[in-house]
C-alpha cells in the first residue's frame, strides 16, 4: 500500500508553461492518472498548444475559484467555481482565463491515462 500527502504549494511550478502548473501526480508517484493544479492569470491559458484534442486521454478540469473559459469549435463554455468541464478523447478544447477577468482562476486538472497526446486542432 502507498499513501501520499502532497501540498501543491510546496511543488515547483513546471517551467515553460503559459500558466502556473504543478504536477501532483508526479510528486505522488501516480502512473495511471495525471493530476495537476493550475493558477491562471487573466489572459493566460492552460494548455501549451491552444485549441487541441487528445487521441486517448479523457481530461477534466475542476474550478476551485474564479471562472474558467473553455473554447471549443462550436461553443465557448463558462465553468464556474465548483463545476467540472470534461473533454472526451477527440474533442477539441482550449481552457483559459478570459483577458478581461477580474481575478485568477484556480483549477485542478485530471487526465487519464497520463499521456502527452495533445494534437493541434485545425478547422
Amino acid at each position: 500500500m502507498g499513501y501520499h500527502v502532497v501540498d501543491p504549494a510546496e511543488l515547483e511550478p513546471e517551467p515553460d508553461r503559459p500558466s502556473e502548473m504543478r504536477y501532483v501526480s508526479e510528486a505522488a508517484d501516480m502512473d495511471r492518472m495525471g493530476l495537476r493544479t493550475y493558477a491562471v492569470a487573466p489572459g493566460e491559458e492552460i494548455p501549451l498548444s491552444g485549441l487541441h484534442y487528445h487521441a486517448e486521454q479523457e481530461e477534466a478540469f475542476y474550478v476551485i475559484s474564479g471562472e474558467l473559459s473553455v473554447e471549443t469549435p462550436a461553443e465557448l463554455y463558462t465553468v464556474a467555481a465548483g463545476q467540472f468541464f470534461v473533454a472526451e478523447p477527440g474533442s477539441p478544447h482550449r481552457a483559459h482565463n478570459a483577458a478581461d477577468a477580474d481575478e485568477p482562476v484556480r483549477v485542478i486538472g485530471i487526465g487519464a491515462p497520463p499521456l502527452s497526446d495533445g494534437h493541434a486542432y485545425e478547422e
